[in-house]
């Protein structure tokens, strides 16, 4: 008797091959056939005219604070992920010492946008080495499968102390070496891998760099040293990749025997570095390293409104003076106020914030509802403004009014160059490329791309008008199977006898991005952009349904992944 039959799905299996109708038998956590005729079982569900896809496999969040309270790691159980990895981008909370927990709640909220007041009360701490956090989130209930990574940060400030965090600091041989035998032993305890960021755009919440963009080549080559070691462990990069930093991290590759797998996405200063890094990433691969290149399936978009982190007007001398006032309050003042808004307006102060917002507005727009994340350049609140003949900070500020207040701006940050997707369709066609710029997690009020599996397979497969689509049957693969391999994970990522039984049952025709919105549920009060999902009848985790028709059921049979 089988615990649980799916019977005459549309199954996309995660191999890339062509749908087919047909059944699946779980039993004891496990898929154990996939055809016709499987049997009886306890439960049998009828997904005739749905599709049957693996569970989404996402290696690339920020959950390592939110795992702590929140077992359902919302919103990426709403968009179908049954497989989450955190500690990217050389940031967490594991080694610390409970002297040192505030250094590393201001490096994650500088970096990872998450507030200080939330990690402070939302995270126990009750750890100080690697292994113990490792204990800590194997004991709690989660939904899904996660697995942590060690964080070049943390490791690097536990052993050298504040020396860890001034860059002119160069650890002597013994600090080298005793990063290196804690990160093996975190590995030889079950953490996935090791992270660093290597970037100018990571600063802690006092504006300074993360630890180790300063780290070199003796550094890095002894930590390469412990995971050959170990003999485990995916090596995860975020990188400016400017002249020598491929090289660099191959050389951690080479040294540890370990797979490298590098952010890539399009910058605005510097449009076409990401295909130099791309060619870096094949060559190695041709010689026979394990590379790839973490992507998106959309723009990285800033999201401003009355209530975010940021907005066009977070700086003006009469929007501070409202910082007091609960949104309701300052909404109704502005309304109210025609004077106040004509100064918003008209009398914007002349600082780096505004010079930065004037930048970004012709690739700034209305998040109407149903924004579809690949906008026309012809709808940038510049164009509307020149349209109106108004300033296009009256057309952000009537914008973000709308909705009762709830009004968002999307500004296409990164991965938006050429004001179209097309370069996305490229990265995303590309072999030596994984999913994973979602960020699940982190930039709590100013990003908001965890469901990224629900818009891969809406836009490129069913929804893009301004430009070639993607089969759906690629792009499911990409988003399981690949990921899952990309990251050592063999049980999982396939529709096929003997892998885990991590599914979901879609109703494709309904299936949507709800529209990006404010909430208040993170501990402290603190709030949080979350986007959520329609279509997803059933979600299952070692065969046991976590979400039934886009909510939560309760259950808890997720596991930390050693």
């Amino acid at each position: 008797m089988n615990d649980l039959l799916i019977k005459n799905g549309v199954i996309i299996d995660g191999s890339g091959r062509d749908r087919f109708v047909g059944d699946i038998s779980i039993k004891d956590g496990l898929i154990n056939g996939v055809g016709n005729n499987l049997g009886l079982a306890t439960r049998i569900i009828d997904a005739d005219g749905l599709l049957v896809t693996p569970g989404f496999v996402d290696v690339h969040t920020h959950y390592d604070g939110q795992v702590t309270w929140d077992p359902y790691l919302t919103p990426s159980t709403f968009h179908g992920v049954t497989t989450a990895v955190f500690g990217n981008c050389g940031v967490g909370f594991a080694p610390v010492r409970k002297t040192d927990v505030p250094y590393l709640i201001n490096l994650m909220e500088g970096v990872e946008d998450i507030p200080g007041s939330v990690l402070s009360e939302g995270v126990d701490f009750n750890w100080e080495s690697f292994p113990q956090y490792l204990d800590v989130l194997d004991s709690s209930p989660k939904a899904i499968d996660i697995g942590a990574q060690v964080p070049h940060g943390p490791l690097r400030f536990y052993v050298m102390g504040e020396r860890g965090a001034d860059h002119h600091a160069i650890p002597s041989p013994k600090e080298i070496e005793s990063m290196g035998l804690l990160l093996e032993e975190s590995l030889t305890a079950g953490a996935m891998g090791f992270t660093t960021s290597r970037t100018t755009k990571h600063l802690s919440r006092d504006g300074k760099n993360t630890p180790s963009l300063s780290a070199k080549h003796d550094e890095l080559r002894g930590l390469a040293r412990a995971m050959k070691r170990a003999g485990k462990g995916i090596i995860e990069v975020n990188s400016d990749f400017g002249p020598g930093e491929f090289e660099i991290m191959r050389m951690v590759s080479e040294v540890s025997g370990r797979p490298l797998s590098i952010l890539l996405l399009q910058t605005n200063n510097s449009p076409d570095l990401w295909r130099q890094t791309r060619d870096q990433i094949h060559q190695a691969r041709i010689e026979g390293m394990n590379v790839n290149g973490q992507v998106g399936c959309r723009p990285i978009v800033i999201i401003m409104g009355l209530e975010t982190t940021i907005n066009p007007f977070s700086t003006h001398p009469k929007w501070t003076q409202l910082s007091s006032l609960t949104p309701a309050e300052r909404l109704t003042r502005i309304k109210q106020d025609a004077q106040l808004r004509h100064e918003l307006i008209h009398q914007v102060p002349d600082n780096e914030h505004t010079r930065r917002i004037k930048e970004w507005m012709p690739k700034t727009f209305l998040m109407n509802k149903g924004f579809d994340y690949e906008p026309s350049p012809e709808d940038s609140i510049c164009e509307i403004a020149q349209r109106k003949g108004v300033s296009p900070f009256e057309v952000a500020l009537d914008g973000m009014l709308q909705n009762d207040g709830k009004g968002l701006l999307a500004h296409t940050f990164e991965n938006y160059f050429d004001g179209d997707l097309e370069i996305i369709r490229e990265m995303l066609l590309d072999d030596g490329t994984i999913m994973g710029l979602g960020d699940g997690g982190a930039h709590v009020c100013t990003v908001c791309d965890e469901g990224a599996p629900t818009y891969l397979l809406t836009h490129w497969g069913r929804d893009r008008k301004r430009g070639p689509r993607i089969p759906l049957e690629f792009l499911v693969k990409k988003h399981t199977s690949v990921s899952a391999r990309g990251y050592g994970l063999l049980d999982r990522g396939l529709i096929q006898p003997g892998y885990k039984a991590d599914l979901n049952i879609i109703d494709y025709e309904q299936l949507s991005l709800l529209d990006a919105e404010i909430v208040y549920d993170l501990p402290a009060g603190g709030k949080r952009l979350i986007q959520r999902a329609r279509g997803y009848r059933h979600t299952f985790v070692s065969g046991v349904e976590i979400i039934n028709q886009d909510e939560q059921t309760g259950n808890l049979p997720g596991r930390l992944l050693r």
